[in-house]
């Protein structure tokens, strides 16, 4: 039973860790700019544009921009976390890659295992949220898709959901053709988004009435936090960042870069925005309001708000699928190199310097996804395999300080460990919070992953052949 025990929880040594990246052949093609644009495609999507005005209505009035405060400062917790691993451990696969190193085999797998489901489900319902913009903004300009071509079975007449699969076709085929390429459009997307986000504050704030934020907090102190726990998730993306960790030039630099300064970019936008939209408009009327954004333009004479608000969702969330199915690709890429997944899907391409096979096995799953299949509550999935690697990656770093105080750490997370105990205590709630049916499917596809490691990741491991040295 020892030595199931000591195989099962077996760590990789950082050294090991970094020798097998260094020989693997991807292309080291990004800075601190690219991964910072990163972040930013990653979180910004369309919780800007769409959760603001629900939290207000619904949990927060105007005291939502605490909400956002409180939010940013517990997500920040967990960004120094990933931000000191990522220095010190630069190598794809982000949480799976750290808690191999701190916790072991097994909590690497079931962790890897999971951010696999939370990637690929969180990929095909953006992808059916692009589809309903980009249906929405051709109408506009008189093209109308058919019911059946944009909507999947059992929903509205459809047969297939033709746009969301068409998109996610493009975008496997930018991550084939290589990341540079990718970070290129990533930028230009995420430019376009920042735009629209700026000129809503710059047209907003000259409509704000301050007796709009009175009284401030409508539902009390306990509606901060309960707004908070809402919000939470408009933040969730910057530790896709730390996937691209061995695709990064000068990583001990540029990653604890990329990942703070994301998440703060977006804090202090999310900031703004919820404070002119309680301000334009009175918070109440914001109450199952899915477009707070356009609404509060159109409330105050702006009519082309609802083209804005399109034409920014909808770059907002093509790099949310750009930036979500790279991080997929890196994450099978690492499992497989490891032995945990079938070696194939960690081949590199000699050309492009891309792990191919991995980008087509991620493209055809979750277009298959979002072109057939309901996602409907499975997108809650997102937020819990997040909160878990959360955890993960704050606890590897408590680990590691004690086993390895010796190594070499670039970036040091502050406050140790009472900064990741912070970060795993509010995630645990987070989780404990969420519906029961995500906890439950969240149970029964960590079941699953138990049973694959044992009948073929734990034997395919590449651990087994350095327990033989």
């Amino acid at each position: 039973m020892a030595s199931s025990n000591k195989s099962i929880f077996r760590t990789k040594s950082i050294e090991a860790m970094l020798a097998e990246a260094s020989g693997k052949g991807l292309k080291k093609v990004l800075g601190a700019f690219e991964l910072t644009m990163l972040g930013i495609g990653a979180i910004i999507g369309t919780g800007i544009f769409v959760l603001t005005g629900v939290a207000a209505a619904d949990y927060a009035g105007p005291a939502l921009v605490l909400s956002f405060v409180f939010s940013g400062i517990a997500c920040s917790f967990a960004a120094l976390c990933y931000a000191e691993l990522a220095a010190m451990i630069p190598v794809a696969g982000s949480a799976y890659t750290f808690g191999y190193v701190g916790l072991g085999e097994i909590w690497a797998w079931i962790i890897g295992w999971d951010l696999i489901l939370e990637y690929m489900v969180a990929v095909a319902a953006v992808a059916v949220g692009w589809s309903g913009y980009i249906v929405t903004l051709l109408k506009a300009a008189g093209i109308t898709v058919p019911a059946a071509l944009s909507n999947p079975p059992g929903q509205n007449g459809g047969i297939v959901n033709l746009p969301s699969i068409i998109i996610l076709g493009i975008i496997m085929l930018f991550l084939i053709k290589g990341v540079s390429e990718s970070t290129k459009l990533n930028n230009i997307l995420v430019i376009i988004k920042l735009g629209v986000v700026i000129l809503f504050i710059a047209v907003g704030i000259g409509h704000v009435n301050p007796a709009n934020w009175h009284p401030f907090f409508p539902y009390g102190v306990n509606g901060i936090f309960t707004g908070a726990s809402i919000i939470f998730f408009a933040y969730v993306g910057f530790d896709a960042v730390a996937t691209a960790a061995e695709e990064v030039k000068n990583p001990q630099r540029d990653l604890p870069i990329g990942i703070v300064a994301s998440l703060l970019v977006c804090t202090v936008l999310y900031i703004i925005v919820s404070a002119i939209l309680t301000g334009m408009v009175p918070y109440s009327q914001y109450h199952n309001n899915a477009a707070p954004v356009a609404y509060a333009l159109q409330q105050v004479g702006i009519n082309w708000g609802s083209a804005l608000v399109s034409v920014g969702a909808v770059c907002g969330i093509s790099s949310v699928l750009l930036v979500m199915t790279f991080g997929s690709t890196r994450i099978l890429f690492s499992l497989s190199r490891d032995g945990l997944l079938p070696t194939v899907f960690s081949e590199v391409h000699p050309k492009f310097g891309t792990p191919v096979k991995s980008t087509v096995l991620v493209g055809v799953i979750t277009m298959a996804l979002s072109g057939f299949l309901q996602i409907g509550r499975l997108a809650e999935m997102t937020n819990i395999g997040t909160l878990a690697a959360f955890c993960v990656v704050s606890a590897s770093v408590i680990v590691l300080r004690k086993k390895r105080p010796e190594v070499n750490r670039p970036f040091s997370c502050p406050g140790v460990p009472i900064t990741p105990a912070i970060a795993i205590i509010f995630c645990l709630y987070l989780i404990y919070k969420l519906p029961l049916f995500t906890q439950g499917v969240f149970v029964v596809w960590v079941s699953i992953g138990v049973i694959v490691y044992f009948a073929y990741s734990k034997s395919h491991s590449i651990m087994n052949f350095e327990d033989q040295k």
